[in-house]
């Protein structure tokens, strides 16, 4: 077997963390649920799973460092052909000499233990490379394996600005081909994770189903931005409006709105329509629409406001405050 650690690409350094990451992120990309029939990926499976076995695990893989295990996880000197099918194994296999027990052919009896075979968190025990190795057979027969649970599916979905905000519904696919509905929560978060209970790979020997877990991302909206449960945007409005006041259109996620514009408001004006945020959740109230207002002159030239402007005698400086 190749050196685990160049199996799953990452340094000697590397932290446990780490050496997660890049096993769950190969086992993803081979998985034999995602290339069904294809043997290569089964056994590039086997050896990703195998390597994370030795330094996947805190004592495997200080053993390994020390070089006490080989990248099998076998004592070094560990000869599998040996094996007798009884149990034990015969003969030299792990290249030393006879001593007080061997026979009078020079064969000697040694018993391996691989643990309880029960499997570590990510679905691989020795047990399975055991029997990958000698064919399934430990002490004469197959070794009965309790349930297991099945294994989560990851999956990574783009929402848009307005489905995080107030929710909705999508369909996604998963490893399987299986198609599932998914129920996106009002006031979703960047890279908030979805949990669908039960809809992951289906368990061995009677064991639960895994889950499905969906890593999310939000689309930026064009103008409007979110802080906490607030929301905020900018709103253009024209010199008359601004001057004169009264009731100006506001789109928003859940529709347009009538907002009234006080008389003489200014570029930088803030208004709040109350409630009109991220809709209220588990021990969180609704959040507030905060509208920016910016005064905007026409993008063609008004002959009407040009004259105005000619005539009108202004009597304030507004840049005295930068003064």
């Amino acid at each position: 077997m190749n050196d685990p650690y160049k199996v799953l690409g990452v340094s000697k350094t590397a932290s446990e963390a780490e050496i997660k990451k890049a096993f769950r992120t190969l086992a993803k990309k081979h998985h034999p649920d995602t290339h069904p029939g294809d043997e290569k990926a089964k056994q590039r499976f086997q050896e990703i799973s195998a390597a994370y076995d030795v330094i996947g695990d805190k004592d495997k893989r200080a053993k390994f460092d020390a070089g006490e295990i080989d990248a099998s996880g076998n004592p070094r000197g560990f000869d599998p052909r040996a094996y007798t099918g009884q149990g034990g194994f015969r003969g030299n296999p792990f290249g030393f000499g006879g001593g007080p027990n061997a026979g009078g052919n020079g064969d000697r009896e040694f018993h391996f233990s691989w643990g309880n075979g029960e499997e570590g968190p990510q679905g691989f025990s020795a047990e399975d490379l055991f029997s990958e190795i000698l064919g399934g057979r430990r002490g004469g027969g197959a070794r009965s394996r309790g349930p297991a649970r099945g294994e989560d599916f990851q999956v990574q979905v783009t929402v848009s600005f307005a489905e995080a905000i107030l929710g909705g519904t999508r369909r996604m696919i998963l490893q399987n081909g299986e198609q599932i509905d998914v129920k996106i929560p009002a006031g979703l978060r960047e890279g908030q994770q979805i949990r669908v209970k039960g809809r992951g790979g289906a368990g061995r020997n009677g064991g639960p189903p895994g889950d499905v877990l969906i890593q999310t991302e939000i689309a930026p909206h064009p103008f409007i931005t979110r802080e906490g449960n607030d929301l905020k945007m900018d709103l253009p409005v024209t010199l008359k409006e601004a001057v004169l006041g009264g009731k100006v259109p506001v789109p928003t996620l859940s529709g347009t709105l009538n907002l009234t514009v006080p008389a003489n408001s200014n570029t930088g004006s803030v208004l709040r329509l109350k409630g009109k945020g991220v809709p209220a959740g588990k021990g969180s109230p609704a959040g507030d629409l905060y509208v920016k207002l910016v005064v905007t002159l026409p993008e063609r030239e008004d002959a009407a406001l040009r004259k105005f402007a000619e005539d009108w005698k202004t009597d304030y400086d507004p840049r005295g405050k930068t003064r």
